[in-house]
Formats: structure tokens, sequence, C-alpha cells
């Protein structure tokens, strides 16, 4: 900005975290698949994962999602991507950051969309064009981390052996790990070891 020059960041007080995702194709479309809210953070990482966003009645839906996705056409940017804002109380929307990729929470929108983000953007790469529409959402899904921490101890990373492991199974339930009884979580990583995705009818 110049020497001697400020720049100011709005501060966005009790504000929401809600990010659209969206995939354009090289054929100069882009599409959006609906928004997630991530407001439930702990030391500024998610905890938990919502589709749709509470915080969104449905004419902020639909003003705000085709917006979004027209912004990332007009960019021509090809890939899948999320565009990631702040929902302040007035209901206004602040964008803070696109992350070009996709992200841990992306089962919650493939559950409430049914499309296989990870297929989509094998297909956009191999030059196909993307659906002229997108798809309907349906139900309501949340994604809960899973984390190897001692929440007598701050919350703090706990590595170790894992002696005994029970995932939840059943109709409307999805858990993505790699672990396994008997496995030794590291010291070295993100203490995140699962994630927990749940969908229903609402």
């Amino acid at each position: 900005l110049g020497e001697g020059r400020r720049c100011r960041e709005k501060l966005v007080e009790g504000g929401r975290h809600v990010e659209g995702q969206v995939i354009a194709d090289h054929h100069g479309s882009a599409i959006h698949l609906g928004e997630r809210e991530c407001s439930v953070q702990r030391r500024h990482q998610k905890v938990v994962e919502e589709a749709p966003s509470p915080g969104l009645s449905p004419s902020e839906r639909a003003r705000i999602l085709p917006l979004v996705a027209e912004v990332v056409r007009r960019s021509g940017y090809r890939n899948a991507g999320t565009v990631e804002m702040l929902l302040d109380q007035d209901g206004k929307l602040w964008f803070m950051e696109m992350n070009t990729r996709l992200q841990v929470e992306h089962p919650v929108t493939e559950t409430i969309t049914g499309v296989d983000l990870v297929e989509w953007q094998l297909r956009v790469a191999a030059n196909e064009a993307l659906p002229e529409r997108p798809p309907d959402v349906g139900g309501h899904a949340l994604e809960l981390r899973i984390n190897a921490e001692d929440p007598d101890d701050g919350f703090r990373p706990s590595p170790g052996r894992v002696t005994e492991l029970h995932l939840p199974q059943g109709e409307g339930i999805r858990v993505d790990t790699h672990l396994r009884t008997g496995d030794r979580i590291p010291p070295h990583y993100d203490s995140m070891i699962a994630k927990l995705i749940v969908h229903g009818s609402t």
C-alpha cells in the first residue's frame, strides 16, 4: 500500500463461518453445491461442520450461492474450491478467502447433494463439461472431527497406542479414518484421527 499507509480489516463480532462449495470446468461453467457452516471451532480449528447452514435463510441462500459461483467463473478458476465467508449479525457476508482444493469437510456436501466431488474433479481435469445446473440439495448433514486429545489437559494432542476402537455403523452414517485397533497415533501431526459424518432427512 505504500510507506505510511495502513490496511484495515473489518471486525465481525459474533460472526458465523459459512463457506460455499463450488466447482468450475474448462468450458466456462461454474456451479455451486450448497454451503456449509463451520462456526463450531476450537483454537481456530473447525470441530463441527454442518450443511446446509442453519444461519442462512432460503432467500439469502438463493442470492448468495449463485453469486459465489459467478465470481469463481469470472476469475477463470477451473477445479473444485471453497469460498469462505463470515456472516455478520445483520446478515451481511464478508469474504475471507478461497481454498483452491477440497477441504476436510467436503463429505457433508457430498451427502446432501449425492455428488462425488473427487470424481467431479477428475471429470473436470479430463476436460468434461459440468451439468448446466447445480444438483438438488436434500436433507441435512453434520461432520464431527474426532481428535486424539486429552480433555483433562486442555485438549492437548494425546498420541499413543489405540487399545480399542469402536466405529458406529448404520443408515446415514459414514466414518472416514485410517485407524484400526492396535495402531499407534504419532505425535508429529494434527490430532484429527477420524471424521464422523451423519446424514438425515431433517
